[in-house]
């Protein structure tokens, strides 16, 4: 047999060999960027879990490497790659509406409102545009719009271009709600009740109630005027929820809300406010016009619906000063002394005690429990069924009845458990965890633990987030308020908002942890006035909407609450952020598409918008 020379073998021509060499090197560079051009790789069973990385209010499931991340660098989280968007034409650009919708306030339109009956005020509550009615164009800013000025100093001082209503300054002159100086608004911290200033009336009302000991943190002020009383509650550490109807005095929220105080629309007339049950620890009533003891004392039950166990609730005004002021709660010159007794009378009957009254002022008090106002009169209003959901605050009709608390075993127990004191409740596990069917203690330790990390990589893009760039803040889906926490150091405030269709109930924890917030549903528009917020975050809002209504009408009412040069986060799957890119378009935002914390290859990514 003949045997081949080394020297024949092809490899060994040195030609040949390089050009091997180079054909592998050239196969081997194509495999690798075809390889890097892929977004995601096959989904496999531990990927799969990874599409559930969010909270588990929104269905998803934390990855437990979140919650040991916290010593790590801060991460890139610039993306690495650019979405596969679908050939579009390009979206049609939507327009300004007309000047006369700059200040409107779609459910609380008073056009809309003179179709429903005066009876309880029924024509003041939410009223919102039908199916076809919604509008398809962007509110305007008014003439001469200017930024409101930076927290602490909007307090005191607002640009009058931004809020032009001339009525509080003329009708309440004598009580220094509100001064017209030159081009700006001035808050002087006056109100009907407050006849040596807010300051001097909480000098009063904290030698009545322990506003300094962080037993109190949550307050409804029902009738806020332009929410002085807030404002001054805040050097108490104490946050406030200012709410009045749209009135003849223009604009009282909208007031508030320039100043950087939390204020929503809204009214005690027919359906339950949209709170749950033991939320505030206090009320306040300062000649809010609230008509107490009528109908069956509905208003008041309502009001001990949503106090907590040993919640205050306090009224100044009449009828608590009578031998002075003779007129009633509502401003008629009713007998103000019998109405009075009246409500005495009622509050007995709902187990209250009277603690103190000075002057103008009087204080109540919720009992921690029930057992005792178990054996009361036969004739003292009804327990609720048992069967009615006591959270339920989302046109719910207010029934006159008295809504129960949880049983418990002896008369020094506290319904429902004991909070901490503010600030230590922030981080405390709520006790209404344990009640949710579904979630648990760690649940709500992951969250916490998720949203720090979040919120540090939203500060890496918004370096003003924690040097006061922004104020009035807007958490769209709020679970646990995990956001909201996070951001507890900075100079902001938010309104914690719960879907009311939302798979948890959590706005009951929310308030538990001294935050505040209300319920909503998406599909309609906030109770708020155009350009209420500084910044929206919208977690996983359009994975919960997309098949519920158009969300086109979701971006258009994020339009008309958000304040020019605002920002709105949207955090979502990269599916849904292909899908609503051509609406933000429409919008005529600039867009910014970013990582989330898992990376390029995560699900999750984040969308921001500069307005």
């Amino acid at each position: 047999m003949t045997k081949t020379s080394p020297s024949s073998s092809p490899l060994k021509n040195p030609l040949i060999k390089l050009l091997f060499i180079l054909i592998i090197s050239s196969l081997s560079y194509i495999l690798g960027s075809y390889r890097s051009t892929i977004n995601t790789p096959p989904t496999t069973k531990t990927q799969t879990s990874c599409l559930n990385e969010l909270n588990p209010i929104t269905n998803f499931t934390t990855l437990s490497s979140l919650t040991h991340q916290n010593t790590h660098p801060p991460l890139n989280f610039e993306t690495h790659h650019t979405l596969s968007l679908p050939p579009l034409n390009p979206p049609e650009k939507f327009n300004l509406c007309p000047i006369n919708f700059t200040h409107y306030c779609p459910c609380q339109d008073p056009i809309r409102e003179r179709k429903y009956k005066v009876e309880k005020f029924l024509h003041r509550e939410r009223h919102c545009p039908a199916t076809g009615e919604t509008l398809r164009c962007l509110v305007p800013a008014p003439v001469g719009y200017k930024k409101p000025f930076p927290w602490p100093k909007s307090r005191v001082e607002a640009w009058f271009s931004n809020v032009p209503f001339k009525t509080l300054t003329e009708s309440k002159k004598q009580q220094n709600w509100v001064r017209l100086v030159g081009d700006r608004l001035v808050f002087p911290g006056g109100g009907t009740s407050f006849k040596k200033g807010v300051k001097g009336y909480v000098d009063v009302l904290k030698k009545m109630v322990p506003l300094e000991s962080g037993v109190i943190r949550t307050i409804l002020d029902t009738g806020c005027g332009v929410a002085s009383f807030g404002d001054s509650l805040m050097d108490y550490n104490i946050i406030t929820m200012s709410l009045a109807p749209r009135d003849i005095h223009e604009a009282q929220v909208q007031f508030a809300l320039e100043r950087g105080r939390p204020a929503m629309l809204g009214i005690l007339s027919t359906y339950r406010l949209p709170y749950p049950s033991r939320s505030f620890d206090m009320a306040h009533c300062s000649r809010c016009l609230v008509p107490w003891t009528e109908n069956d004392g509905l208003y008041l039950m309502e009001i001990d619906r949503i106090l907590r166990p040993g919640g205050y609730w306090v009224l100044s005004g009449p009828p608590i000063n009578w031998r002075k002021k003779y007129t009633a709660s509502d401003g008629t010159t009713k007998d103000p002394k019998k109405e009075l007794a009246r409500l005495e009378d009622l509050a007995k009957r709902l187990c209250w005690r009277k603690l103190k009254a000075k002057g103008p002022i009087a204080v109540w008090q919720k009992p921690n429990n029930h057992i005792e106002c178990k054996k009361k009169d036969p004739k003292s209003p009804k327990f609720c069924d048992q069967n009615d959901d006591p959270d339920n605050g989302w046109y719910k009709t207010m029934d006159a009845c008295i809504t129960p608390l949880l049983k418990v075993e002896n008369m020094q127990d506290v319904s429902g458990g004991v909070l901490e004191n503010w600030p230590k409740r922030l981080n405390t596990i709520p006790p209404r965890i344990g009640s949710i069917p579904g979630l648990k203690s760690q649940d709500f330790v992951d969250d916490n633990l998720m949203w720090k990390k979040r919120v540090s990589t939203y500060t890496h893009v918004l370096k003003s987030l924690s040097s006061g760039g922004y104020r009035n803040i807007m958490d769209m889906n709020a679970g646990f308020g995990g956001f909201a926490a996070s951001l507890s150091k900075y100079p902001v405030w938010v309104m914690n908002v719960v879907p009311h269709d939302a798979n948890y109930k959590t706005l009951g924890v929310i308030y538990e942890r001294g935050l505040i917030g209300t319920y909503m549903d998406w599909c309609e528009p906030f109770s708020t006035y155009p350009r209420s917020y500084d910044l929206i975050h919208a977690d996983n809002v359009f994975s919960l909407y997309m098949n519920k209504c158009d969300i086109l009408d979701i971006f258009i009412e994020m339009y008309r609450i958000i304040r020019p040069k605002g920002t709105v986060i949207i955090a979502d799957h990269v599916d849904i952020i292909v899908k609503i890119k051509s609406h933000t378009d429409q919008m005529r935002w600039h867009t910014k598409l970013l990582d989330a914390e898992a990376g390029p290859f995560g699900p999750r990514k984040l969308l921001f918008l500069d307005i």
